[in-house]
């Protein structure tokens, strides 16, 4: 079947093949699930609407993951010919097989319309090899992920757990959400700095608050680094968008946890500069080649050689974020080595908290 030609197909015959690909297969699986067992079928859902996601347009393929969700929860899942679901492991499996297939789907559209617009482009050939490094490195960020969480609930049913077992098994889950929820955040945020949907939000924000708090949440699931932050009392108000900006520390500071070595500190700086906010996250990893730091923040770009996991949108995300409050960004390295980002927010800035502490 012809994978262009089938994007032509009209609506009725795109909807009526999408749905019935789920349907046989679903056929298929009911009459040997006593083999296979009841989540091994979700894998191979999961294959045929990823197959779908490649044949038709986005509106069909959603359709067939809402229905191959309500096929394998009424067929399938414990006590089956139901729509109860009769374990909270298994609630958890089928909204993580929704989550999962939801994403599939929106992303590989977006993927799809990204590559229509290449091919009328000179660079064809370099943005097709950008788009198997960013499939590759997202089948890594979805399945570790879905495996930890299934292997952790699998221990969590059939095992007789002290309550220290029990406690890591449950961050291990809420990891796997956290790093899963940040994929997703990754691509909505990337989706409206490219449709030009952005707007901000602006409010009068203490930016040690704004610090504080997304520290607190990486320190909550992680505890290998040692984050360091010192706040000014004097720091005055700046009028800023909250999510944005909190989005863009996350992004920096999570980076720096992901990529230094156990053990390493993170440190993170707010001060004001001639009334401009300025942010520094510096790490005491081994910093950036010299030849790569030009192209840090490029869509999709990660350094070479760098480990498995992520999709080169976390830093292209925050150059955005910071130019639309008409800021700047940049990346040096230390002198007693690891990397330095620092930003310059030229925001609307009030003293007003300075009079209060005084």
């Amino acid at each position: 079947m012809d994978l262009l030609s089938t994007r032509k197909f009209s609506k009725r015959k795109q909807y009526l093949l999408s749905t019935m690909f789920v349907a046989l297969t679903a056929t298929v699986c009911f009459l040997v699930v006593p083999v296979i067992g009841y989540r091994t079928v979700s894998l191979i859902l999961l294959l045929v609407v990823s197959f779908n996601a490649v044949l038709f347009d986005v509106f069909p393929v959603l359709l067939s993951a809402l229905l191959s969700a309500v096929v394998w929860n009424f067929f399938f899942i414990p006590p089956i010919l139901t729509f109860h679901i009769g374990t909270a492991e298994d609630a958890l499996m089928f909204l993580m097989y929704f989550a999962i297939a939801s994403i599939n789907v929106i992303f590989t559209n977006k993927i799809r319309e990204m590559e229509g617009k290449a091919r009328n482009e000179a660079d064809r050939i370099k943005t097709i090899q950008l788009y198997d490094t960013l499939l590759n490195s997202l089948s890594h960020e979805l399945r570790t992920p879905v495996a930890t969480i299934i292997g952790a609930v699998d221990t969590l049913k059939e095992s007789a757990l002290t309550p220290d077992d029990n406690d890591e098994l449950l961050s291990q889950i809420e990891m796997a959400g956290i790093r899963l929820n940040q994929q997703v955040e990754n691509l909505l945020n990337m989706s409206r700095l490219e449709s030009g949907t952005l707007r901000l939000h602006l409010d009068w924000m203490d930016v040690n608050e704004l610090v504080f708090s997304v520290v607190q949440k990486l320190s909550a699931v992680e505890n290998r680094h040692l984050i360091v932050f010192d706040p000014k009392d004097d720091l005055p108000l700046f009028k800023l968008d909250a999510g944005l900006m909190e989005q863009v520390l996350h992004n920096l500071i999570f980076n720096a946890l992901q990529y230094t070595p156990d053990g390493s500190k993170v440190y993170i700086e707010a001060k004001a500069e001639n009334d401009v906010c300025v942010l520094q996250i510096a790490d005491s990893g081994k910093g950036f080649p010299e030849s790569e730091i030009p192209n840090v923040f490029n869509k999709f770009y990660r350094l070479p050689n760098s480990k498995a996991g992520g999709c080169g949108l976390g830093l292209s995300i925050v150059k955005g974020f910071v130019e639309a409050h008409n800021g700047s960004i940049r990346l040096t390295n230390r002198p007693e080595g690891g990397a330095l980002f620092e930003i310059t927010l030229h925001a609307e800035v009030s003293f007003m908290n300075n009079l209060k502490n005084g």
